[in-house]
């Protein structure tokens, strides 16, 4: 790989260092709800290393060689450089990638999954190394694999037989995607979920399930399907393998996390947050999924408390078959009046759903009004953060209990100084940057409510029984005759679609959002407009904003599509991509991307506000119908198809041209300066530091962090 093409995997130069502000919200809360929001937090961070490993074999080691030269400092990095021999330029270096590294807990992109190594040489941190011996134990332990882009499919977290990096698949490097879709099978049959788990192949062809949990052997009252820890395949594509369950996959992590959460419980504010951690606890001690399903269940029931939070082995876009969670956790204070806001998004969503296009056939018989909250956040552990969650990702949950939906407040209003804004032509520049956060607002508010919230998904339940009318099944508005398809007892959403699934649901939710943000309704619930159509007022402004942000999010994404693989590196690009391409698609001279440059660098976008509510809401509609009903029957073959070429990219314009103009103007992603909390044992109080949103404070927050 040459000079130009590593450059693309260099670290941000400077990464952009903003701070999450929660001192005003966290200093309202009682005691004791600072002591619940404390422990929350510890479990939450006590899964870092989980996280690390998760990520690359290197990145705990990095993790630690960091923390050790932060300390061999002692507050002076000056000096610990120049007793290394090493000049500020290199000093710079180090650090920029260090608080990289920590804003994405690992050595890959959490937006991305691409790998970002230093902007200097080996020789910087190997000096650097040598100034302490904890650090140079640390430094030779990571096998020169921060600086090392000899293997260009390594630089990519994807599947190990096209050539790229798992640790979800760890000392297997014979393993296939054929392996891991029969064991996926296996368990799906025998209703053992994979979020905690991890697959690996032994030299004996033996599948061993690694289970996330604080006990190593089976839990004294058996596991998810009992006290069986081998099972040998008698059919099928494993016929005469063995798989075997595995406890104790992060034991002392597992353990700590378990301590902290029942500290929780014991500063629970109610009977409800109390058997949501206790549940929770047992899910992390014994490793039970079936436990962390009753966490899920009382935490959709804790509804409007001060401090929200959600812990475990959450979303899956990681492992490259979309089925296995990566730790994360969070605590977060309700910010009051913006809540408000979602509350009013809730009770009118029954009356915005049926505006969606599809009939009732593809709707939820009941719409289960969610707790719908702005949050500040206090502690997000993992390996980024969002703007907006929707869980429990358990579709039997969503489909019969409910769900949450959670906007937060302080990752949406923190801003780098200085921030660029290609692509934005200088006509709509002053409209962008007045309404881009306000339509980012209705645009998160309107993806994880209504988006996720939304559709059914048509099974068969058990054998012989169905959630719809098989003798008179709904007719496809696709296709004008009864459905064909649905889904079989066992199956799930991620089962059925698989390693698109996530980039799939980005889509539909981000088309949901799209749709219905073009309903002044809609607009009005977040304080903008009087609810009449107005394309020429504030609300208008906001719904342009909206447009022009999509498309812009969509332009941007190629820079994570790789040519040579050519693939996908993140699915809310995917998703954001195929968006665009359908704005494009419109006809009408609704969106147009226009230069005069042969090389691209004047490339701005230009989008027809007075054309959204006709030709753009209209392409909107006809792909997310197509998206949603293909998802709601688990029509796989026809659904894949659609959204593959809709976010197919190819080489000759998009993944040349545009690409190479789109990585010249990328900017740095946001890397957030996380609060601490410290517990006096003596007096129960709870007192929160903050820390300065820069290099050296990115490092300290993580060295006082102690994890």
């Amino acid at each position: 790989m040459n000079a130009q093409e590593l450059s693309q995997y260099q670290a941000d130069a400077p990464p952009s260092v903003v701070r999450l502000e929660i001192e005003k919200h966290f200093s309202a809360l009682s005691d004791k709800q600072k002591r619940y929001s404390h422990f929350i937090s510890k479990a939450s961070f006590a899964g870092t290393r989980i996280v690390l490993r998760q990520v690359s074999p290197e990145s705990e080691h990095i993790y630690d060689f960091i923390l050790a030269l932060h300390k061999a400092a002692g507050g002076d990095w000056k000096a610990l450089a120049q007793k290394a021999g090493v000049d500020e330029q290199g000093l710079t270096a180090f650090l920029q990638y260090a608080a990289q590294f920590l804003g994405n807990a690992g050595n890959y992109k959490s937006f991305g999954d691409s790998k970002f190594l230093p902007r200097c040489d080996e020789s910087v941190f190997a000096s650097l190394a040598s100034a302490s011996p904890e650090a140079e134990k640390h430094y030779k332990a990571t096998k020169g694999a921060i600086f090392s882009a000899d293997k260009p499919g390594l630089l990519h977290l994807g599947f190990t037989d096209d050539g790229h990096l798992t640790t979800y698949y760890p000392d297997s490097p014979d393993i296939t995607k054929d392996d891991i879709r029969a064991v996926s099978k296996w368990m799906e049959n025998k209703g053992l979920l994979p979020e905690n788990t991890r697959l690996r192949k032994t030299k004996d062809d033996v599948f061993e399930l690694l289970i996330a949990s604080a006990t190593t052997t089976i839990p004294n009252k058996g596991g998810d399907i009992g006290k069986d820890t081998e099972y040998v395949i008698s059919e099928g594509p494993l016929e005469g393998k063995t798989v075997k369950l595995v406890y104790g996959d992060y034991t002392n992590e597992m353990e700590a996390i378990a301590g902290y959460i029942r500290k929780a419980a014991d500063n629970a504010g109610n009977e409800t947050q109390q058997k949501m951690h206790l549940a929770y606890g047992e899910s992390f001690e014994s490793g039970s999924l079936l436990a962390f399903k009753e966490s899920q269940r009382h935490w959709i029931r804790d509804q409007g408390p001060m401090v929200e939070c959600n812990i475990g082995f959450i979303e899956t876009y990681r492992d490259p078959a979309g089925v296995r969670g990566e730790w994360e956790g969070f605590a977060a204070v309700v910010n009051l009046e913006r809540t408000r806001a979602f509350g009013e998004l809730v009770r009118s969503a029954p009356d915005l759903i049926p505006l969606l296009p599809w009939s009732k056939d593809f709707e939820k018989d009941k719409f289960l009004s969610p707790d719908f909250t702005s949050l500040e956040v206090l502690s997000f552990a993992g390996s980024g953060i969002p703007a907006g969650i929707n869980i429990p990702n358990y579709d039997d949950i969503r489909q019969q209990e409910g769900f949450k939906n959670v906007s937060l407040g302080n990752v949406l209003s923190a801003k780098a100084p200085d921030e660029k804004i290609p692509f934005i032509s200088e006509a709509d520049l002053p409209v962008y940057q007045k309404f881009r956060d306000a339509a980012f607002e209705v645009q998160v508010g309107l993806h994880e409510l209504t988006g996720h919230g939304c559709g059914k998904l048509l099974q068969e339940t058990a054998p012989g029984v169905f959630n719809f009318d098989i003798m008179n099944p709904p007719v496809s508005p696709l296709t004008g005759k009864p459905i064909t398809t649905w889904y079989k007892p066992g199956q799930t959403w991620g089962s059925v679609f698989g390693g698109i699934a996530g980039a799939y649901e980005e889509c539909r939710a981000e088309l949901v959002a799209m749709h219905l943000s073009c309903e002044f309704s809609a607009l009005k619930i977040f304080g903008f407009g009087d609810g009449t159509v107005d394309m020429d007022g504030e609300a208008g402004d906001v719904l342009y904003a909206s447009y022009l942000s999509m498309a812009r999010a969509g332009l941007c994404s190629v820079e994570f599509w790789d040519p040579k693989s050519q693939k996908w590196g993140q699915p809310h690009c995917q998703a954001r991509f195929a968006i665009l391409k359908s704005f494009l698609e419109a006809g009408d001279d609704f969106c147009k991307l226009e230069y005069k440059n042969e090389d691209l660098s004047d490339l701005e976008i230009r989008l027809d506000r007075s054309k959204i509510l006709t030709s753009g809401r209209k392409a909107v509609a006809e792909f997310l119908q197509k998206i949603h009903i293909y998802k709601s029957t688990g029509d796989v073959e026809a659904g894949t198809k659609f959204f593959t070429d809709m976010s197919s990219v190819g080489l000759e314009y998009w993944g040349t041209k545009v690409r190479d103009v789109v990585l010249k103007n990328k900017q740095p992603r946001k890397v957030f300066v996380q609060a601490n909390t410290f517990l006096d044992e003596a007096t129960g109080q709870v007192t929160l530091k903050q820390y300065e949103p820069s290099l050296e404070g990115m490092i300290q927050s993580w060295a006082e962090r102690g994890v």
